[in-house]
């Protein structure tokens, strides 16, 4: 992988981690109801869960790689018009009033548990990550060294954007705004779409 390979791959996850979701509602809920350790601890369990995507995507990938040979382009079509859809999406999207809930004091355990579960609930991130490789990796030729990059690059992008957002619930315990979590909807939509469009052309 070059450096600007995993500069592309990082900027575009820490867009995608910014995108308000479940799993940021769960690490603001969490550090603002019980402090910023446990958003950390949730933010763990999140990163974890991502990691255990990336690997099914990657390896997936290059079986079907091995196994597909030169018809493996029609996954690329197939993950860029996914995450097309996907941009589609956020962009229509409306954003609404999110109310920060109330939770009783809980372990860390049960923190880290709430951000794991969460990721792992969600059956459309490993479609995601199907779609979303391709773009940036050459699947049929990736090594152990680059799925290690990969997994350094997405721990930092999305723990680092879930770490920021635990530290603002702690100390404002304020979501943004309907007016900003539109426009980070549009522009992220976009990116997808621009990512998708890529894939297509690329493949």
């Amino acid at each position: 992988m070059t450096f600007n390979t995993i500069f592309a791959l990082f900027s575009a996850m820490v867009v995608l981690a910014s995108i308000p979701s479940l799993s940021v509602l769960t690490v603001c809920t969490r550090s603002a109801a019980s402090g910023f350790i446990h958003g950390v601890f949730t933010t763990i369990g999140i990163v974890l869960g991502d990691i255990i995507f990336i690997i099914i995507a990657i390896w997936g990938l290059s079986l079907l790689a091995e196994t597909m040979g030169n018809l493996f382009f029609l996954i690329k079509y197939l993950g860029g018009a996914y995450l097309i859809f996907l941009g589609v999406g956020l962009c229509r999207s409306k954003s609404k009033d999110v109310q920060t809930e109330e939770v009783v004091k809980s372990s860390l355990l049960s923190s880290f548990m709430a951000g794991l579960s969460i990721t792992l609930a969600d059956q459309k991130a490993t479609l995601f990550y199907l779609g979303f490789f391709p773009a940036f990796l050459d699947i049929s030729n990736i090594s152990y060294l680059d799925t290690s990059i990969i997994i350094a690059t997405a721990t930092v992008a999305v723990g680092g954007v879930k770490l920021i957002y635990a530290f603002m619930a702690d100390r404002a315990r304020l979501l943004f705004n309907p007016k900003t979590r539109k426009g980070i909807n549009i522009a992220a939509g976009c990116i997808m779409i621009a990512v998708g469009v890529f894939l297509i052309t690329k493949a």
